[in-house]
């Protein structure tokens, strides 16, 4: 399958799954579990978003491997696997803050190579493939242009493993006086995406999984951005995003500010 009908299956899925979403949302929305600690929450909803994204897409590419956030999986005999995060900003789903995604990547050979962000709660749908670009609802997405330091929105997230959100908030701190301001809106997908429309000039954040990232990332690199992961200070990886032109000044910025594990490279 070539890689615009993977996309094109990412996104009819995506769309279904954040449907199903956003009717749950309109009912009574229950804690189902917790994950890295008792903040960090897993609803039925989440459950149930990515049993059907998992249902569809095995039924459309028999065969292909899976990696989904609740646990579905499915080793790939074709080359590709699916990453999945059914609500990214499950927080955010919790308390009716809108600003949560259904997330679905297609990978070959470990790079993604078609991408799909669903916003529930607006509507935009965010996509991209290898070498086509990144587009919202048709419309073609650029970075915004290269500003100084101290002009730059930076979008950013925190763990919800305490020791570690400690340390973030010690580099977000460090960060806050030397750009313009600090936006933490609670998705790591919609973020990157952000980056992508220019909505955000950069984004740093430790602590993020794969599905987390892998649709976002690929919007944001076709958007001319450019995205990097680094071993981050509190023990996972440090993921960055920025326009690729003023990239290399924001990751030297966050390396002063303390986000990153520098004996870890």
């Amino acid at each position: 399958m070539a890689d615009e009908d993977l996309l094109d299956l990412a996104r009819d899925v995506a769309l279904e799954a954040a449907a199903l979403v956003r009717e749950r949302r309109a009912g009574h929305v229950a804690v189902a579990d917790t994950k890295s600690s008792d903040t960090d929450v897993v609803t039925e909803a989440d459950r149930a978003a990515e049993e059907l994204i998992y249902r569809r897409i095995t039924q459309a590419r028999p065969g292909d491997g899976f990696l989904g956030e609740e646990g579905a999986s499915a080793e790939s005999t074709t080359g590709v696997t699916w990453v999945v995060d059914p609500i990214d900003g499950t927080v955010n789903f919790l308390y009716d803050l809108p600003q949560y995604a259904v997330s679905i990547a297609a990978a070959r050979g470990g790079e993604t190579v078609a991408g799909v962000v669903v916003n529930v709660a607006t509507g935009e749908v965010f996509s991209a493939r290898r070498g086509g670009g990144a587009h919202v609802d048709g419309r073609a997405l650029r970075v915004r242009a290269d500003v100084g330091l101290g002009q730059r929105l930076v979008a950013t997230g925190f763990s919800y493993v305490p020791e570690v959100r400690a340390r973030q908030a010690g580099a977000v701190t460090a960060m806050l006086t030397q750009v313009r301001d600090i936006r933490r809106l609670g998705s790591a997908a919609l973020d990157l995406c952000a980056v992508a429309a220019g909505r955000v000039d950069a984004y740093v954040e430790e602590g993020v999984n794969l599905w987390d990232v892998a649709a976002g990332s690929l919007v944001v690199t076709e958007a001319g951005g450019r995205f990097e992961s680094r071993p981050g200070a509190g023990g996972s990886t440090c993921v960055v995003a920025a326009p690729a032109s003023g990239f290399e000044a924001f990751d030297d910025l966050a390396r002063r500010c303390g986000f990153f594990d520098d004996h870890g490279e």
